[in-house]
This record gives C-alpha cells, sequence and structure tokens, in this order.
C-alpha cells in the first residue's frame, strides 16, 4: 500500500466551516482512490499502487443524521504525494449541496496545455455550469450588459458578499442619514436659509478634507484644482483652439492677469472642459419641481505661480444673448453662481460617466465574461479573480437602489431618469480604448506637463507597477505570439468584452482578439488598474468633495442668469437643492466613500491560486513595488496643504466592491 498525505484547509470567513460529513476522491494519471471520509483536517489516502500524477481531486459533503445541509467554504487542499511531490488543489468557492465538485491541481493550465482527459472533461463540465450560472442581460440598451439575477442572493455563492460585507453594508445604508445626523432632515422641501443652515448639517459629519473644501470652495484656485486631483480628473484637456461654439473674445480682462488669449493658448496655458454629454438632457423633476442641469463649457489658466484658474464659463452650448460669458472681472454673484452651475454639471458627469460607466459597469463585464468563459485552473482567471471581489453584488445592488425608477440617484440627482439614459449612451459611444489606458489617455489631453498633477502622477506609477506584474505573470505562461492566438478560452474572453461591454462599435478600439503577447498584457492592464486604481481615484473622494453641498450639488432649482447682473447673495441660496435632496445627496455620497472592514488593498491576495514559484515570486515583485510607491506618495503628502491620498496602494481596494 502507498499512503497520500494531506490537509483541508478551510476559509478564514464567518459561518466557512462545516458540520457535515466531507468525502475525498484523489483522481492521478494512473488511477483514483477510494472514496475517504474526513474525519479531520489532516487525512491520510491508502493505495494500493501509485495512482500516478495527480490531476484532480472530488469532494463532497453528506450530512448527519438529523442534522441539516450546510454551506462550507474550503479554501485549498494541499496532497503530499507517496514520492513526495506537494500537488496544491486551489478552491476557494461555497460548497452548498451534496453534489460532488472536482477541482485540479493548481499548476495553471491553458486551453491546449490540458491534456489529461479526466481534466479536459472536468475544464468543460466547469464552463458549461458557468455558462449557466453567469448569464448575460440587458439592464438598458446602449450601455454594457450585466449579469442575469432576479437579488443578490441568487448570485452564484462564490461571488457574493461575505457575511461580514453583507452585515456591514446592510448597516451602513440603513443608518447612514442617522450617523450624518440628517435623519429628520429627509421630510424638509424647504430651501436652504442661508450658509449657516447648511453649515449646521455639515458638521454633523465631516472629514479633515471636506472641512478643507468647506472653506475653500468659493476660491477659483480650488474650483480649478478638482479637475487635476478631484474625483472627476477624466475631462480637462489642454486646449488648442477655441471650440467654434464658445467665443470668448481674444484679450481677456480679469484680475488674475491681462494677456492675450490666443498667446496664452499658443503657449499652452489654456484648458477647457466640455460638458457636451449634458446638451439637451432633460432634466428631472424632483419633490415636484423642475430641476436645471447645463452643459457648460469652461476655460481654465494655467497662472505662473503654477495654479488652475477658472478664466470664462459658458453655461449652455449655443451661444446667444440668452448664454453669457461669464468672467471672473463680473460680479461676485454672477461668478459665484456660474461656478455652481458647472460644479452641478460635473456631479453628473463623474457620477454616470467617469464613475459608473467607466469603473462599476466595465468591472462586471470584465467579471462576467472571465466567469463565463475562462475555467479555475487557467492563468487568466488566477489572475483575474481577486479583482473581480463583491463586484457583481455592489452593481446589483446600485442597480437597485440608485439608478433604479425608485433609486436615490433617480430620484434627486438633476440627471436622474431618461437623462441619466442618454448621458450613459452618449458617453458609451464616445469611449475610446485609449481613453482607458492612462499613458494613452494624459498625452492625448496634452496633459503631461501640468504641474501639481497628482491623479496623474500617481496613475502613472502604479500602472507601469501593475503593467510589470502583468507581464511577468502571463508572460510566464506565453512565450510569443502564436500561444495567444491559439488559446480559445483567452479569446473568447475579450469577444464576449467586445460584444457585451463596448456592444460591439470597433470606433471604441477594443480589441475584438488579441494577436500578440504585448496586446493582450496591456488590456489586463488595463482591466486591473480600471477594477482597482482607477477606481478608487473617483469613488473615494466623494464625501470629501461633495460632503459640503455648495461644493458639489447633485441638482439645481433655478435656471441659469440670462443676463449678467440680476444674481444676488439669495440667488444662490434659491438655486441649490433643497434640504431633502441635500440629505439625501450627503448620504449616499458618504455611504459610497466607505471602506469595509474586509478591504482587500490592491496587491494582497488572501486566496492562494497561484502555485509555480516564477508567478509567486512575481506577486512578491509586485507587493514590494507597491510599498514602495505607498511610502514615497506618504512623503509627498506630507508638503502638501491638500494630500492626495487616493492611488496610495494601501488605500486604492483590489476590486470594485463598494
Amino acid at each position: 500500500m502507498v499512503k497520500y498525505e494531506g490537509t483541508v484547509f478551510t476559509a478564514d470567513l464567518a459561518a466557512s466551516a462545516t458540520l457535515n460529513k466531507v468525502f475525498i476522491k484523489l483522481v492521478g494519471t494512473d488511477g483514483e482512490s477510494e472514496r475517504k471520509w474526513l474525519m479531520t483536517t489532516g487525512f491520510t489516502v491508502s493505495c494500493p499502487t501509485s495512482i500516478g500524477k495527480l490531476v484532480l481531486i472530488e469532494l463532497d459533503k453528506q450530512p448527519l443524521p438529523l442534522c441539516p445541509e450546510d454551506s462550507w467554504f474550503p479554501a485549498k487542499v494541499v496532497v503530499k504525494s507517496p514520492e513526495g511531490h506537494i500537488y496544491n488543489f486551489p478552491i476557494y468557492r461555497w460548497i452548498t449541496d451534496g453534489d460532488v465538485h472536482r477541482f485540479r491541481e493548481g499548476t495553471a493550465l491553458r486551453v491546449f496545455d490540458d491534456d489529461h482527459h479526466l481534466s479536459r472533461y472536468a475544464r468543460e463540465q466547469e464552463l458549461k455550469q458557468r455558462q449557466e450560472d453567469y448569464r448575460w442581460d440587458v439592464y438598458l440598451e446602449g450601455i454594457p450588459h450585466c449579469i442575469k439575477a432576479k437579488n443578490p442572493l441568487l448570485l452564484p455563492c462564490e461571488v457574493r458578499f461575505s457575511f461580514t460585507k453583507t452585515t456591514e453594508f446592510l448597516f451602513t445604508a440603513s443608518t447612514g442619514l442617522a450617523e450624518l445626523g440628517l435623519k429628520g432632515l429627509t421630510f424638509y422641501k424647504r430651501r436652504w436659509k442661508d450658509i449657516d443652515d447648511i453649515s449646521n448639517v455639515f458638521y454633523c459629519k465631516k472629514t479633515s478634507k471636506s472641512e478643507y473644501v468647506k472653506q475653500h470652495w468659493e476660491e477659483d484656485a480650488f474650483f480649478g484644482y478638482q479637475y487635476l486631483n478631484g474625483v472627476n480628473p477624466l475631462l480637462i484637456r489642454r486646449c488648442t483652439a477655441l471650440p467654434s461654439n464658445f467665443p470668448v473674445t481674444d484679450s481677456m480682462d480679469s484680475h488674475h492677469a491681462r494677456c492675450s488669449l490666443n498667446d496664452e493658448i499658443k503657449k499652452g496655458n489654456v484648458f477647457l472642459l466640455d460638458y457636451k454629454n449634458m446638451d439637451g438632457v432633460q432634466a428631472n423633476v424632483v419633490n415636484g419641481k423642475k430641476q436645471y442641469l447645463m452643459a457648460p463649457l469652461v476655460l481654465l489658466q494655467k497662472t505662473p505661480d503654477n495654479k488652475m484658474i477658472p478664466i470664462a464659463i459658458q453655461l449652455k452650448q449655443q451661444p446667444g444673448e440668452d448664454n453669457p460669458i461669464f468672467f471672473p472681472t463680473d460680479s461676485k454673484h454672477d461668478w459665484q453662481v456660474a461656478k455652481i452651475f458647472v460644479r452641478s454639471a460635473d456631479f453628473n458627469e463623474h457620477q454616470l460617466n467617469t464613475h459608473l460607466l467607466r469603473t462599476h459597469l466595465l468591472a462586471e463585464v470584465f467579471a462576467v465574461s472571465l466567469l463565463r468563459n475562462v475555467p479555475m485552473v487557467h492563468p487568466l482567471y488566477k489572475l483575474l479573480i481577486p479583482h473581480t471581489r463583491y463586484t457583481l453584488q455592489i452593481n446589483f445592488l446600485a442597480r437597485n437602489l440608485l439608478i433604479s425608477k425608485v433609486g436615490v440617484f433617480t430620484r434627486y440627482a438633476a440627471s436622474g431618469g431618461e437623462g441619466m439614459v442618454t448621458i450613459l449612451r452618449r458617453s458609451l459611444s464616445s469611449m475610446t480604448y485609449s481613453s482607458l489606458c492612462i499613458p494613452d489617455d494624459i498625452p492625448e489631453r496634452g496633459l503631461e506637463d501640468v504641474p501639481n498633477f497628482y491623479y496623474r502622477d500617481d496613475g502613472l506609477k502604479l500602472w507601469d507597477i501593475i503593467h510589470r506584474f502583468v507581464q511577468g505573470t502571463l508572460g510566464y505562461y506565453y512565450k510569443n505570439d502564436s500561444e495567444v492566438q491559439r488559446d480559445s478560452e483567452l479569446q473568447k474572453w475579450i469577444s464576449d468584452i467586445f460584444e457585451h461591454g463596448f456592444l460591439s462599435q470597433a470606433c471604441t478600439g477594443i480589441p475584438q482578439k488579441f494577436t500578440t503577447v504585448a496586446e493582450m498584457v496591456k488590456f489586463v492592464t488595463m482591466v486591473i488598474f480600471t477594477c482597482s486604481a482607477q477606481h478608487a481615484a473617483v469613488n473615494s473622494g466623494q464625501y470629501d468633495f461633495g460632503g459640503w453641498m455648495p461644493n458639489t450639488p447633485i441638482t439645481l432649482q433655478l435656471p441659469p442668469p440670462t443676463k449678467k447682473g440680476t444674481t444676488d447673495k439669495h440667488t444662490m441660496l434659491k438655486t441649490f437643492p433643497d434640504v431633502k435632496t441635500t440629505a439625501q445627496g450627503m448620504s449616499t455620497m458618504w455611504l459610497l466613500s466607505r471602506q469595509s472592514s474586509d478591504f482587500v488593498p490592491i496587491g494582497k491576495y488572501p486566496e492562494d491560486h497561484f502555485c509555480e514559484e516564477t508567478p509567486r515570486k512575481v506577486i512578491k515583485d509586485f507587493q514590494g513595488e507597491l510599498e514602495v510607491l505607498s511610502t514615497v506618495i506618504k512623503v509627498r503628502n506630507r508638503s502638501l496643504e491638500l494630500p492626495y491620498t487616493y492611488m496610495d496602494p494601501l488605500e486604492v481596494e483590489n476590486s470594485v466592491a463598494i
């Protein structure tokens, strides 16, 4: 008799252990063992002769007499053969029934590497089941497709929230208004009386950054700063020529500088914000009152002291007598109201395009395609599965709680309802692959040499670190372009993304297939960057910049001024959203900015999917580089009046999980 010594590891999660009887069978190239009852975590399986190289294990669990069937979350099984070889079998999934479940040995295998008939059969059966479990659905025509599910409890167990995450999320969602001290305000549809009235609510829950925003929100320099290092750093671009629909006069007359606008454009000192996605969008009706959403054009100027300040604002796309261009030399109230309309437009652009579409919806497409088309043993699955954690459930909840007919965004944001659909469709139709890749996006927008642009600085460094990680990992498995082209599972993954994520629009530049190793590495880098760093950059600061409502109004109650000199100190308060709407907006941004206790930062891998030495070393090198970057960012931030922390690797979650 020969003996196989093994250990079963159960994940360190709440309620992950089982009281059921667990059975195991070892399957090798030369035979298989008897089915054995595992009475302890350590076990011995005896066989008359060696069963050869272990290919897979079979696990099942059965309830004890008079005991109910429960759920079990095994992490992995490690087996030592009589010849002394160690075999790892990653599992990391819930087993909820009494069926036999097959798990292959952990060495990553592409489809053409899988040469054992039982392993190939297990691979085929796994993908067949995945095709049933993860189905595409169309939530709204013209936007990326999503997973088909009637409620979050019907999602496959392995992609649902943990017990901890579920408990915290439900508690946070139900107590958000109370914790912010806003609960009693949800019944008030009145306007704000004065700024102090807003301050009293704000001080119920503030952060050091939101307090800074409150102190500086009226300043032109801070207005411009937010387009570099706020939650929407994707809109600003260098202006090389004035748009034909933005007829700013050549000579600027402002208290900032007296200079020729054309000269400043030639010097590269002028930048453009264009909210054309909002043009003609039907604004919402909130609490029975018509709301207003503009599509502004804004010029920013880089000053000699390296500040970014607004120098001209046109609140609608088409110029006209009823659409004046506002300048800093106009009355204080005119200029401030114009900036408020811009900031409100930015809230809607940010939430729908920058945040929802470009991180949440794309991350879901990447995840569903991975889970449908790529088996657990594939190196791509092992590499990407940590970056899908909780994404499917958080997006399901976002559709139900935020953008459904009764969702908070639909009910209270200026672009809620039909406007939301219009903006999402326009945003997807204008999206490009290069805009998702920060090394391409920054030069395309002409922002390579803009000073004090910490999103760019940290983002480019993170991209490079992720790229080396992906290159080191996938380069170990794919030695040449031919191997990429031959991998049908890899090709189906990208094909589904092109079809279901980008709706087969070739104009986006998204690959429809991979032909080279470099092409594959770049795309996978973009996927990880989008699901981690990019989401952190556009999500984590929402309450910091939006907690003080005047800086980021989610909607506005008055139309924009059609003539200069018609605003006064009361106009701003009448324009702001009412008390109830403000409370709902603050609560939602606070909820979306919260970090859960089971937060997993980028580079940390609680689940051990890779067993080969090379990818494990690549992971350690990746973690080391992230630690160095975190230190560099922390040192830099010590000298900043407002630290930029959102892309510090210790603050970046591994996946879109909130």
